[in-house]
């Protein structure tokens, strides 16, 4: 059995639920997970679980390769993902993937999300690259675009997957969902922009 501090288990829940209530994700769309520290290993959420339902006690252990260590059920589609960005990335103790809509929506203009609110320029530190990968999951072939971007900026907090959603890195898994909510309301308020302009209000 793998021992690591139950603690990181429950703010896991806690970041899925407000992720659920918070209307950033729906059904049983979405994935989260924490690093598990001393070892190549993390937390994930089971494949086909709400977030809105996860408890501490649902949570699977894989390793980075996404391959289940302990847990019943099937891991998220997503653990490639997220095992290889806590491999490239040692700042990075949690991930949230969430489908946000407006996000989603942003994503079909190609470009990167700009720091539309003084919310955002004060909490982000870049504006928010869209990152085009041609599924519905991120395979090992799109990995390198992945590289890319943390190489680009090693302190990078979030990119968007074009048509899929939202995927925010943070030292710990509520801050990780901040994030999401943070590029969510920012996706949001640029596209109001984009119309009032467009309609020269």
């Amino acid at each position: 059995m793998v021992n690591y501090d139950r603690e990181i288990a429950k703010e896991l829940a806690v970041a899925a639920g407000r992720a659920y209530t918070r209307g950033i994700q729906a059904g049983s769309g979405g994935n989260v997970s924490a690093r598990i520290p001393g070892g190549d290993l993390m937390l994930v959420k089971a494949s086909g679980g709400s977030l809105g339902d996860c408890t501490a006690d649902d949570f699977l252990i894989t390793d980075f390769e996404g391959n289940l260590v302990e847990g019943k059920g099937k891991p998220t589609r997503e653990a490639l993902l997220h095992g290889y960005i806590y491999r490239i990335c040692p700042r990075v103790n949690a991930v949230v993937h969430v489908h946000a809509p407006y996000s989603i929506g942003w994503s079909q203009t190609g470009r990167d999300l700009p720091s539309t609110t003084w919310h955002a320029k004060l909490k982000l530190c870049a504006d928010i690259p869209v990152l085009n990968v041609p599924a519905a999951m991120v395979r090992e072939q799109d990995l390198p675009m992945v590289d890319r971007l943390f190489r680009e900026n090693s302190e990078l907090p979030a990119f968007i997957l074009a048509d899929h959603g939202i995927v925010a890195v943070g030292k710990d898994a509520c801050g990780a969902e901040h994030t999401a909510e943070l590029i969510e309301e920012t996706a949001r308020v640029a596209l109001l922009k984009a119309a009032v302009l467009k309609l020269g209000l």
